[in-house]
């Protein structure tokens, strides 16, 4: 939140509210292991005097169930399912008239093969061959050609290789919790060289048992995804491909549940 009264500097106040929920289920037993994670986070922003009213800052789902046979000490067979889209519809701005995108549009379901790499609890490493990538954008009124799929069409399937690189640490050094997640993909069939990448870090430095700052950022490459680039003479919108970049940095309240076994 900023405030200004009566400020010779000048200023604009706004206030933002962001919200972010990490869960967590594991498994492990025997030969067994089966890790579950699903991270929810939606933010908004409102401006004084802006006739935007609540911007959307964050909106995302993202699920992933990976489950394992162990091969040897630290490799395992496995299998992963990977789900993520977002909640409200997404705009332009300052055009919200047109939405870009919206709750399932678009919506990346992914189903992978292969072995996982996992010397300790806090690292894994997992590498597959066989990769079904599908998109899908289902909402009327948005143009699936800005996720890679053709005109008239709600899907798009993709078959290739896929690597997720996943580190996570708590009291990297007092206080101070570490998480990161390195999903990439190539296509074997189009443009294989060109690999899609999220890259997501997150950062949490706690004051109390309740109080707490974080910092997320999450880079995204998708040689099938077009952003607007620029504006043509006429206004209308000019995309092209590019690097996606999101930081999200707050001070509030942080809960950690009791885990469970």
């Amino acid at each position: 939140q900023s405030s200004f009264t009566n400020w010779a500097g000048g200023g604009q106040n706004s206030v933002a509210l962001n919200g972010l929920v990490g869960l967590n289920a594991n498994y492990l037993k025997g030969k067994s292991a089966w890790d579950n994670a699903l991270t929810i986070g939606y933010g908004k922003m409102q401006q004084k005097g802006s006739d935007l009213g609540w911007v959307k800052t964050d909106d995302r789902i993202d699920l992933q169930s990976k489950y394992g046979r162990k091969a040897s000490e630290k490799w395992y067979y496995s299998g992963l399912m990977s789900f993520r889209t977002q909640m409200a519809p997404g705009y332009n701005y300052p055009n919200i008239e047109n939405k870009i995108s919206d709750l399932f549009s678009p919506a990346y379901l992914l189903f992978s093969l292969g072995m996982d790499y996992k010397p300790n609890p806090n690292f894994s490493v997992f590498l597959s061959p066989l990769t079904s990538k599908n998109t899908f954008v289902l909402a009327d009124g948005i143009d699936p050609t800005s996720f890679g799929i053709d005109a008239g069409k709600k899907s798009r399937s993709e078959l290739g290789a896929y690597a997720n690189i996943a580190y996570k640490k708590d009291e990297i050094i007092k206080n101070v919790n570490f998480l990161t997640k390195l999903d990439m993909f190539s296509n074997y069939l189009h443009n294989p060289q060109n690999i899609d990448i999220t890259w997501e870090n997150l950062l949490v430095l706690k004051v109390n048992k309740f109080i707490s700052a974080t910092i997320n950022t999450v880079l995204v490459y998708d040689d099938d995804i077009l952003v607007k680039v620029d504006e043509g003479n006429e206004g209308e919108p000019i995309m092209g491909k590019r690097a996606q970049f999101k930081e999200v940095i707050g001070v509030g309240l942080t809960y950690k549940f009791a885990s469970f076994k």
